[in-house]
């Protein structure tokens, strides 16, 4: 999976968050604040999930 990829159904999940934050009657400034954390997590698991694996090492001399 491309992290391209990955981010833009991590965005979906986030405005289902906050959309549903809002519906309660949830603080904008606390919304954003929530959406902003999301986003960092995603952005971090995006990255440890998409990246390339390491070549194996030849032997040590």
């Amino acid at each position: 999976m491309s992290f391209a990829l990955y981010i833009i159904g991590f965005i979906l999940i986030i405005s289902g968050v906050a959309w549903a934050l809002v519906a309660a009657g949830v603080a904008m400034f606390k919304i954003a604040i929530v959406s902003i954390i999301l986003l960092g997590i995603g952005i971090l698991t995006g990255v440890v999930k998409t990246r390339p694996k390491d070549p194996p090492r030849g032997p040590l001399a």
